[in-house]
């Protein structure tokens, strides 16, 4: 008798995560598990899926995160659900909610407010706060649903200001008894379920009223301590962000932490504009690191990080002039008529911006560094495209060309200010890191810079640019970028259940139309608690995604099915 189970994906071109060459097979999939790949399964599924001419990928695993709210109040891990990610990690970059006593709860909104750019009134409005402990949150998820399984980290600045109270805000050393607490909630966490823990050490994270992040220059032995906790676990991951202003310095301690504590650390790395060639010492250090048996990795991404400007999102280059500021409490619809009147056009770009303490203000008018984003969304656009360049072809201002461009795609254009990864105006420094053996593509962080970013959609720019459409330069193999936000990411984590296509592992699954596959470009949606914004951007080509054998997103849409989980620790292959 022919056996039937729940589902077969037939006649597809599996690309399984190993690095593989790409092969024509069916897979069938029962309880969430892949049960057997091959050609012509004698298998029938109580479902069929035929994939002919499509790829079939494990789900992505984007381990840098920031749904640490979201998932509280959302079961939708939008926007990375719409690019094919089946797992995320959050806590990143050592910002988080918990552990969390309710007279640190400001302190916490504060901080992911002025880091990750979430509104306070959004936090405040969504934040059930149903916990204190670090285990308590992992519970309170537990009970929750899905489109996408979650894991999480034990963010520092938490930890720090739960162990020290305010002497943690005010970026105090931390005692040895401090020391001694935050090591025992770190093992605490980790054997709750806690991946690892995660710090940030650089001073561009600001809480919302301009301090400082509480962990930027925390001591090498509060670090140590945390790091053996995890150790004497014998499990946990080590995640941070750092400016690496001495880089001899700041590596020489990071190596000295990595050499204690015996844990996997990753570090996030990228091309500076103010010193383009660091992120080769960097790496540098790394392969040196990882001669004497450290593994130490670098957390990289395929394109330009900075700001996104327009008319609807948290910053352009008006957004400190009067006019434009006065134009702030009208309704949507009234704001998109009033910013397209000639005569307030006329004041807007005449005005001189009032003092902000934005510390990124100066940027907001280098009219030589940023580009329009388009229609197709060009991450890599050539210097031509540079609004400085345009307007002179236009014989106008800079300031009334980026007013104009902003208002093109209906007034919801924007305009990109590259910061990182496009010093010399190409990507290939980023190609190079992407390419390096001891990177990981990371760096997306879905669920954060909700007002002027939207990277968690570089799953799909990965595969579009990188692989299919670049022109300036080399492009990724197939396989190397599909193992690359599969297999490697997971591995790097411990998540060794999934990542691959292989008989018993989780399946999460992928069928990409790839010719098809398309990057669309951002738009600012409304539907966050509160009524709060954020800049989503979509994708077309993703035909079908499965989490634990459960189709999620289909044909752009999603179904409705949550079959996602919190993931309690690493997990065995």
């Amino acid at each position: 008798m022919t056996e039937t189970i729940d589902l077969v994906i037939r006649n597809g071109r599996v690309v399984d995560g190993s690095g593989a060459p790409a092969f024509e097979a069916d897979i069938a999939i029962d309880k969430g598990r892949i049960v057997a790949i091959g050609r012509e399964l004698v298998q029938r599924g109580r479902e069929e899926i035929d994939a002919s001419g499509q790829l079939v990928t494990p789900g992505f695993v984007d381990i840098h995160t920031h749904y640490d709210g979201q998932v509280t109040w959302s079961n939708s891990i939008t926007p990375s659900s719409a690019h094919g990610v089946t797992t995320v990690l959050m806590g990143n970059c050592g910002v988080g909610f918990a552990p969390c006593r309710p007279t640190d709860r400001e302190s916490l909104v504060s901080l992911m407010e002025g880091v990750e750019d979430l509104p306070e009134v959004v936090l405040s409005t969504g934040l059930p706060w149903t916990w204190q402990s670090f285990p308590e949150y992992l519970d309170f998820l537990e009970q929750r649903q899905y489109d996408a399984d979650i894991a999480t980290q034990l963010p520092h600045a938490a930890l720090r200001v739960f162990a020290m109270g305010q002497r943690a805000v005010e970026r105090q050393p931390a005692t040895p008894e401090d020391c001694a607490r935050m090591a025992e909630l770190a093992a605490e966490a980790v054997e709750a379920g806690a991946l690892g823990f995660a710090t940030s050490r650089t001073i561009n994270h600001r809480a919302s009223d301009g301090k400082l992040i509480f962990t930027l220059d925390a001591a090498e032995d509060e670090l140590i301590a945390i790091g053996k906790a995890l150790d004497s676990r014998g499990k946990g991951v080590l995640q941070l962000v750092s400016d690496f202003s001495d880089v001899d310095q700041e590596l020489g301690m990071l190596r000295r932490v990595a050499e204690q504590t015996a844990r996997p650390m990753s570090l996030s790395v990228m091309q500076w504009h103010n010193a383009p060639e660091k992120w080769r010492a960097v790496f540098d250090w790394m392969e040196d690191c990882q001669r004497e048996g450290l593994a130490v990795t670098g957390q990289v991404s395929g394109r330009p990080v900075g700001i996104l400007m327009g008319f609807e999102v948290s910053f352009n280059p008006f957004s400190y002039t009067p006019t434009f500021k006065s134009l702030q409490t009208l309704p949507l619809k009234e704001r998109r008529r009033a910013l397209r009147d000639p005569e307030i056009r006329q004041r807007i770009i005449g005005e001189t911006p009032e003092p902000s303490d934005f510390p990124g203000e100066m940027l907001l008018r280098c009219w030589d560094l940023m580009y329009p984003l388009g229609e197709n969304p060009d991450y890599e656009p050539d210097a031509e495209n540079k609004v400085s360049a345009i307007a002179a072809r236009r014989g106008v201002s800079p300031e009334a060309c980026a007013y104009d461009l902003m208002l093109e795609q209906d007034g919801q254009a924007v305009i990109m200010l590259p910061v990182v990864n496009f010093a010399d105006g190409t990507l290939n420094a980023a190609l190079s890191m992407l390419r390096h053996p001891h990177s990981i593509f990371g760096l997306g962080d879905g669920g954060a810079h909700l007002g002027f970013l939207c990277d968690a959609s570089l799953p799909t720019h990965l595969l579009t640019y990188w692989v299919r459409d670049r022109e300036k330069g080399e492009r990724l193999g197939l396989e190397e970028a599909i193992r690359g936000l599969t297999h490697d990411t997971a591995r790097a984590v411990g998540l060794n259940d999934r990542g691959l296509l292989k008989s018993g592992y989780r399946a999460d699954i992928n069928i990409i139309d790839f010719d098809q596959l398309t990057l669309l470009p951002p738009r600012v949606h409304y539907d966050l608690p509160a009524g709060g914004r954020r800049v989503h951007q979509g994708a077309l080509g993703y035909t079908a995604t499965l989490v634990n054998g459960t189709v999620v997103q289909h044909n752009g849409e999603a179904t409705g099915a949550l079959p996602g989980r919190l993931v309690r620790g690493a997990q065995a292959a």
